[in-house]
């Protein structure tokens, strides 16, 4: 459902809609039915970030996906201010009682704790440091958010300090403002950035992604990162059948030009709640594609709109997915892309000083 009168629309946000909670057996929708467009002001339609404390007691998940290529992940947030039309993790606010839609980019879950819940983590027997942790993985840990809070940065403070191996990806150039810690674990060989761009078009960012970095300022991170020693790749992702396949090739370019090492792609993926939320998207933003992006979308998919196999999720099937395969393999060999980033070195690994100060004695 439309927030606002049908022919307004909430300023600044990817979604424009509020899809029923598939765990809720009621929902509330708002009548502007006996409004005008005039009796909307642009304050009504703007909606603030609201913040919330997480009251997590962990900080470390483990998954067994076949299609995500790590064991460990942190996410420090939950929600996320991009509000990118497409993402994937929307549907996860729908587990706390909310939307996927301007509920999931507008009030955010903050894991205030986490640089504690880490050390803890980190300093039990169990943990080894022989394998890496993953910042991010589902909404992004530089999002917005990040500059007020910290929690991504309070997260590496400890990662360096007991020399465990990590992994970054995001789509916000803030990224760049923790060199400072990057660099270091770097140099020992403990950290890899990859960089998500989706698009190198800059109004089609801003109405897609509409709260990340524009791409030129991803690009300069990418840039800001190799020459400070940091292992970074690129990911295209997602590619949007009908929209930004084109793209490709020149995304690709691009992210060579600016240093990346390595590059991957995500197929556009639409589960449960982000369905409605992008074909909405769509039809606002960019009705003259639409037949052709479902289209498209449906060829990938087996004649859905989305697979939930496993290892089919990522690429899609069908002709279609496979041109966009080839595409992507053939340019990303042209530019170099067709590498490895460095190994982890996990050999460094120490546990870190404890919350309470005391140091582990085993």
């Amino acid at each position: 459902m439309a927030p606002w009168y049908p022919n307004s629309k909430t300023v600044g946000r990817g979604s424009q809609i509020t899809p029923p909670n598939r765990f809720e057996r009621t929902w509330t929708e708002a009548d502007y039915e006996q409004l005008t467009a005039d009796d909307v002001s642009d304050a009504e339609r703007k909606l603030p970030t609201e913040f919330f404390p997480d009251q997590t007691r962990s900080i470390i998940t483990e998954n067994d996906s076949p299609d995500v290529g790590f064991r460990y992940s942190i996410n420090p947030y939950r929600g996320c201010e991009h509000g990118c039309a497409y993402c994937y993790a929307r549907p996860g606010h729908e587990y706390l009682g909310l939307n996927a839609g301007l509920d999931f980019e507008t009030k955010i879950f903050v894991k205030h704790n986490a640089a504690e819940l880490l050390r803890e983590a980190l300093n039990k027997p169990a943990w080894r440091g022989d394998e890496s942790i993953m910042i991010s993985g589902v909404t992004d840990c530089y999002q917005p958010a990040e500059r007020k809070f910290r929690v991504t940065r309070s997260l590496l403070e400890v990662l360096l300090e007991a020399r465990q191996a990590c992994g970054l990806i995001t789509k916000n150039a803030l990224v760049v403002r923790d060199l400072d810690l990057l660099a270091p674990l770097a140099k020992l060989r403990l950290a890899r950035v990859m960089l998500s761009i989706t698009t190198l078009d800059h109004e089609l960012a801003r109405a897609l992604e509409p709260r990340t970095s524009p791409p030129a300022k991803k690009l300069e991170a990418v840039r800001a990162l190799s020459a400070a020693g940091v292992p970074v790749g690129v990911m295209v992702a997602p590619i949007i059948p009908g929209l930004t396949d084109n793209e490709v090739p020149s995304i690709l370019a691009a992210a060579a030009a600016a240093g990346a090492k390595t590059a991957g792609y995500v197929l556009l993926r639409l589960p449960f709640a982000v369905r409605p939320i992008f074909e909405d998207w769509l039809a606002r933003n960019r009705p003259e594609h639409y037949n052709r992006v479902i289209s498209r979308i449906r060829s990938t998919r087996g004649g859905e709109m989305y697979q939930t196999e496993w290892r089919v999720r990522q690429t899609g099937t069908g002709e279609y997915a496979e041109q966009i395969a080839n595409t992507f393999n053939v340019f990303k060999k042209k530019h170099d892309l067709d590498g490895e980033l460095p190994p982890h070195e996990f050999s460094l690994f120490r546990p870190p000083r404890a919350s309470g100060g005391q140091m582990r004695l085993f």
